[in-house]
């Protein structure tokens, strides 16, 4: 499938970035091979959770080797969540526990980045929402149109905000108009199709580079970013940070006073950011003709069911 790698190389070298943030998944991995042709010595810094279990390890040291990238991880603790935390909910201007877990890493690679004066960063932004998701898997070819249509409307990156509120830039080759175009009109058997017995996403591009990157990594199992960098153990990380007695106070002192339903502690840290910096949700996202959001009282104009500003689901 060589005309693929053609429009994957033509789109990263019109999109060509300063640094990268490097997860060694399926979407990173086809960017490195492309990127470093142009540019072999470009900056690749991968994140990872201290008090987590980061999925991306493994095939980040594969990738290294195999591209002979230069290359660092950076292990970022509590300390840093505690930090950057604000930062992200501000850049955001949402609360959604899963949304800044994910962005976290994010935010700390830009500004890592940034202090060595990297301005322009790679992303492997959009190939999730242009190639469907795993827990998609289970539609019909009519519904899983619909769903991509749906997503396609409504998709945006965190990324782009959390790099312009430093005054930086993503550069991501996947949000490039030719390869949506591309990729948007592709028969479903092309993005979502079996391999070894397993369904996989992203089927075209991975069997098209699977003769270049070994198959062990072009083939690995899809890992959210908070799973990949470990941050999804902020679930529960932060249960300490509070008492359970407290937390049943604030949480019902925030229904009474904001009309506000805080699901745990690790959300009422992102909605105490949010609340002080903004406002309440029902007032900085008032009605614009959406849908109000149950819990957070927002009105929010979607086709997915999917509170952008609470990440309650569905509503």
């Amino acid at each position: 499938m060589p005309e693929v790698r053609t429009l994957v190389n033509k789109v990263v070298k019109k999109n060509m970035a300063d640094g990268f943030l490097f997860s060694a998944g399926t979407d990173t991995q086809i960017i490195a091979y492309e990127a470093v042709k142009y540019k072999p010595g470009i900056p690749c810094l991968t994140l990872a959770f201290k008090h987590g279990t980061p999925k991306d390890t493994e095939y980040v040291k594969k990738m290294v080797a195999l591209l002979k990238l230069k290359q660092e991880t950076h292990q970022f603790d509590r300390e840093d969540v505690l930090k950057f935390y604000p930062k992200v909910v501000e850049a955001l201007k949402k609360y959604d526990p899963m949304e800044i877990r994910n962005s976290l890493p994010v935010y700390i690679g830009l500004t890592l980045f940034k202090e060595k004066g990297i301005k322009s960063v790679f992303t492997g932004d959009a190939l999730d929402e242009l190639f469907g998701y795993p827990w998609q898997f289970h539609l019909t070819e009519s519904e899983f149109a619909k769903k991509q249509e749906e997503m396609w409307a409504e998709m945006g990156f965190s990324s782009l905000s959390m790099a312009a509120s430093l005054g930086m830039t993503i550069k991501a080759p996947y949000m490039d108009p030719e390869f949506m175009a591309w990729a948007k009109k592709l028969p479903i058997k092309f993005k979502i199709n079996m391999y070894n017995g397993v369904k996989y996403s992203k089927w075209i591009l991975r069997k098209a580079y699977e003769d270049v990157i070994p198959k062990d990594i072009i083939w690995r199992p899809k890992a959210p970013l908070e799973a990949g960098t470990g941050t999804e153990t902020l679930r529960t990380h932060f249960n300490d940070f509070i008492t359970d007695k407290d937390f049943e106070e604030k949480k019902k002192s925030i229904k009474e006073k904001d009309d506000v339903e805080i699901q745990d502690k690790e959300q009422l840290l992102y909605y105490e950011t949010f609340r002080k910096k903004f406002g309440k949700p029902k007032d900085v996202f008032p009605n614009n003709g959406g849908i109000q959001c149950p819990k957070c009282k927002s009105y929010v104009k979607t086709k997915i069911q999917f509170c952008k500003v609470c990440g309650a689901y569905p509503i």
